[in-house]
């Protein structure tokens, strides 16, 4: 990792995607949001939210070890949520 403003753009990039992809599922298959497809992507937020406010924490003991398990969970939650749109 470069520096706290590439993860903070990863974080974005990963999570915008995501709900990206489930819009273009929607408009591909029913044309109105289902309740999975809206969970994922109330789920993608919640995750993008989540991640973020651990970047912007202050009082950190070890910033590489830190930054580096919210690389790790980003990459987590990211495969999650692609497999559950991939089950749509």
């Amino acid at each position: 990792m470069a520096n706290k403003r590439d993860l903070k753009k990863d974080i974005n990039y990963v999570f915008g995607d995501i709900i990206e992809a489930v819009y273009y599922w929607e408009l591909e298959n029913a044309e109105k949001p289902t309740k999975e497809s809206n969970a994922i992507i109330d789920d993608a937020i919640a995750g993008f939210d989540e991640l973020i406010g651990r970047v912007n924490e202050r009082d950190i003991e070890d910033p590489k070890a830190h930054f580096k398990s919210i690389n790790n969970d980003l990459e987590t939650k990211g495969r999650a949520l692609i497999d559950r749109i991939n089950k749509l």
